[in-house]
C-alpha cells in the first residue's frame, strides 16, 4: 500500500488550529484518545516553521521521538540531525518523494499554509479533525481562504467526556483506503 499524507489536527468549532498568537491551550485532552496508538500509524511528520517553533519551544518534540520530522522553512537554516530535517526545498517535491518511498503514513502535523500548499498539489490523502468544543473568534485558520475541496466522510466519533468530535475524511483521488478513527478507545 502506498503511503498516505494525513492532515491530522485539532480545530476549534469555528475553524482555527491555533489562537491569534499561536496558542493551543484551548485543546482539551480526552483519555479515550490513545496517542501512543495514533503515533504508531506514522513514521514521518511534516510541518511548517511556525508549528515547529511552537512545538520545539514548548518541549513537545519529544512526543515525536521515533518519527522522522521534516520542517519546511525559508528562514531557518537548513539542518539535518537524528530525527529532524529542516529544509527550504519545495514542500510538494519533498512530500511527493516521501510518499513514493516505503514506510508508514506521513503526518501533516501542522501549518495551515503548508496544508493549503500540499492540498493544492494533490498530495493530501485524508483530513482528520478533532473538533474541540470551543469558539476562538480569531486565530490561525484550518485552511486559508480561497480553496474549495470536497471531502468524503469515512468515520466519526463523539467523545462524550470532553465533547470532542473526531472526524475522518478522504480527499477524492487520494491514496489507499480511507482512514478510520482507530486510536479512540470505546
Amino acid at each position: 500500500m502506498a503511503r498516505r499524507l494525513r492532515y491530522q489536527v485539532a480545530v476549534s468549532l469555528d475553524g482555527f488550529i491555533a489562537g491569534p498568537n499561536g496558542e493551543y491551550d484551548w485543546i482539551v485532552m480526552d483519555p479515550a484518545i490513545d496517542f501512543a496508538a495514533m503515533l504508531r500509524e506514522f513514521d514521518t511528520a511534516v510541518m511548517g516553521r511556525k508549528t515547529y517553533e511552537v512545538v520545539n519551544r514548548d518541549g513537545h518534540m519529544a512526543m515525536l521521538a521515533g518519527v522522522e520530522c521534516v520542517v519546511f522553512s525559508r528562514t531557518l537554516p537548513a539542518a539535518t540531525a537524528p530525527g529532524l530535517r529542516v529544509t527550504a526545498d519545495d514542500p510538494a517535491t519533498v512530500v511527493a518523494a516521501l510518499k513514493a518511498a516505503p514506510g508508514k503514513d506521513i503526518w501533516l502535523y501542522g501549518g495551515g499554509d503548508l496544508f493549503a500548499a500540499l492540498l493544492s498539489a494533490g498530495l493530501v490523502d485524508t483530513v482528520e479533525l478533532a473538533v474541540i468544543p470551543v469558539l476562538l473568534g480569531a486565530g490561525v485558520p484550518l485552511l486559508p481562504a480561497g480553496q474549495v475541496t470536497p471531502l468524503v466522510l469515512t468515520d466519526h466519533r463523539v467523545l462524550p467526556g470532553s465533547g470532542i468530535v473526531a472526524l475522518a475524511y478522504a480527499v477524492p483521488g487520494g491514496v489507499g483506503p480511507a482512514p478510520s478513527i482507530s486510536y479512540v478507545n470505546g
